[in-house]
């Protein structure tokens, strides 16, 4: 999930070089969705029933529909680098949402490893987003993206919170199928109806296959059997390495630039990724002590 859905962001830039967010989210979620389903029913895993079923879709809408597509939008104005540096609050969006909806306190290792991640993050995008190096970003756009995100990541909490608190017998494999094909089906109107400026390319249309089956299929299953299985703050920490294989791959492609600043960015995340990691270890046992 961490090395995959750092990817995403690339994908998602080059589909938008011929397609609308909405396009992108439509196709993604349509491919995704067929091939979870055509799994589903392969293996004869069992499917949620009534109120459960109609939860799962409303949850999965929340989560992937307003948090990825919110990311999807933002990308219009914002590098998918800068966007991958944004994303990195979400860890406090997901932590405060549980604590909320819990009603549990803050833990402050947890809180601590964060913001130690979070400092790596800010480290990595500094001369990029601060000192506006080499990215020709306007202050409006990098506000309005920044926003954007902010109201995806909560919306992503929110959804991905409600899930995990809704107890079901069925598979969290499952689940991911027939969220993603609730995501799909409410992206088929802004995609399909009125003007359709796509222009379609081999270049486009394999970043969205690969959106499907790398961030959709595997990277999203992934992410749901985790929060099934392990703590919260354990698994919002994807977003601190996220940015790390973005800079990777900028560096593998395209020769970015990678000097200290970069490897000491990475130094730091590892840092708050192995700190809330200690502090989930506790946690894990108290839970199964109750």
């Amino acid at each position: 999930m961490c090395i995959l859905w750092g990817t995403t962001y690339v994908g998602i830039r080059i589909a938008l070089e011929s397609m609308t967010p909405a396009m992108v989210m439509f196709l993604r979620y349509v491919l995704s969705s067929v091939l979870m389903m055509a799994a589903v029913g392969v293996t004869g895993a069992t499917f949620p029933r009534g109120r459960e079923l109609w939860r799962t879709a409303f949850n999965g809408v929340v989560t992937i529909g307003v948090g990825t597509g919110s990311l999807a939008f933002s990308q219009l104005w914002l590098p998918s680098g800068v966007a991958a540096m944004i994303v990195t609050t979400q860890p406090f969006w997901m932590v405060g949402t549980e604590a909320w909806l819990s009603r549990e306190r803050l833990h402050w290792p947890s809180v601590r490893g964060m913001l130690i991640g979070l400092a790596g993050g800010v480290v990595l995008f500094w001369p990029t987003v601060f000192e506006g190096r080499s990215t020709g970003l306007r202050r409006g756009d990098l506000l309005a993206g920044f926003a954007l995100l902010q109201f995806g990541a909560l919306a992503w909490s929110l959804g991905s919170i409600q899930q995990r608190n809704t107890r079901s017998a069925v598979h969290p494999f499952v689940s991911g199928a027939i969220q993603q094909v609730a995501t799909a089906v409410v992206f088929a109107v802004p995609a399909l109806v009125g003007p359709h400026p796509e222009q379609w390319s081999p270049r486009g249309l394999g970043a969205v296959a690969y959106l499907a089956i790398f961030g959709g299929v595997i990277g999203y299953s992934s992410f749901i059997y985790a929060m099934h299985h392990l703590p919260v703050a354990l698994v919002s920490i994807y977003t601190y390495v996220n940015p790390i294989v973005a800079v990777f791959l900028g560096w593998l492609f395209f020769r970015e630039p990678f000097g200290w600043r970069e490897a000491a960015a990475m130094l730091i995340i590892f840092a708050g990724v192995t700190v809330v990691k200690r502090a989930s270890v506790p946690l894990r046992r108290a839970a199964a002590a109750e």
